[in-house]
């Protein structure tokens, strides 16, 4: 039995079948004849010449990430520990892009410890510029100085630095504690600030309110006593207008004015009986008291009469 045919039919079919490639997305495959670069298969289904052309890598276009884990030292000597993610690229799809992606490096493994270290690299040259009070503050300085350091480098290689995360930053154990005494203090001495300034304004403020309340009260007493006085220059001004009307009437009808006199002394002793509220008043009410005070009365009313007769002349 010839057995020829069915081999040959068999390498046909392998040959067929290895003419096919399939490229996945995000993925583009390199192209080579007889190690040397020849040409680049985008994503789907593609045909290369069997045993001819080789597929010497596939390059992922797609962003990947890596986490990192060093140590620098500060300007002021501390150790300074960083935890970061870093996030890359390849540059573009361009046939340039992808030959230095394909070729610069042995292998992926070669390429991650030159990304890796290049990127410490520059960390560790900016932090030793740096003082340690000053680290945790500056993650986007780090950050932005990285950047500017190694796109040269990475564009060289084909690829792009998409993002760097600074996710921890830590210090010794000495270090951490003091730091921590430190914020505990400032936190005392602004909180003892604030206590004071609280204080100095309850005070000002209560101060200012006493003194508006004094301001009202005085106020408030100086509008009274300026009523209760003019209350008591009407009462004068009416009593005397009163007395002066009813003098002229009782001179017209020929009776003693002496009765007026008496009639206000009576009403004086009634007005004090009702309205002394418990106060104890001593008064002559004897007979020689009251005709003394009568004419004491009548000799000021006379005055008063000849004073207006004097000042009509």
């Amino acid at each position: 039995m010839n057995y020829v045919p069915y081999v040959l039919l068999f390498l046909g079919l392998i040959v067929l079948f290895s003419s096919f490639v399939t490229v996945k997305q995000g993925t583009i495959a390199v192209i080579t004849i007889f190690g040397k670069y020849r040409r680049q298969l985008r994503p789907g289904l593609s045909l290369k010449i069997p045993l001819i052309e080789q597929i010497h890598s596939k390059i992922s276009i797609q962003n990947r990430s890596v986490e990192l884990s060093f140590q620098a030292v500060t300007q002021d000597q501390a150790n300074v520990y960083f935890k970061a993610m870093l996030l890359y690229s390849v540059l573009n799809h361009d046939e340039e892009t992808i030959k230095n992606v394909a070729f610069k490096f042995v292998d992926a493994t070669n390429l991650m410890q030159a990304l890796i270290r290049t990127i410490e690299g520059s960390i560790r040259a900016y932090v030793a510029t740096q003082k340690q009070a000053n680290v945790l503050a500056q993650r986007n300085e780090i950050v932005e100085h990285v950047k500017h350091q190694i796109d040269q480098v990475l564009e060289s290689w084909g690829y792009h630095l998409q993002d760097l995360q600074l996710n921890d930053i830590t210090f010794d154990e000495e270090i951490m504690r003091s730091m921590s005494r430190v914020v505990a203090s400032n936190n005392l001495k602004a909180a003892a600030e604030n206590e004071g300034q609280a204080l100095l304004i309850t005070k000002t403020k209560g101060a200012e309110a006493d003194g508006n309340a004094i301001k009202i009260a005085a106020a408030a007493e100086r509008e009274a006593a300026q009523l209760r006085g003019q209350g008591i220059a009407l009462f004068r001004a009416e009593v005397a207008h009163g007395m002066t009307k009813a003098a002229q009437e009782m001179e017209q009808a020929n009776l003693d004015i002496s009765v007026i006199l008496f009639t206000m002394w009576t009403e004086s002793i009634k007005h004090f009986a009702e309205n002394s509220d418990g106060n104890v008043i001593f008064l002559d009410g004897s007979t020689e008291g009251m005709n003394k005070t009568m004419k004491e009365m009548m000799s000021m009313q006379m005055e008063k009469t000849n004073s207006a007769r004097t000042k009509t002349k």
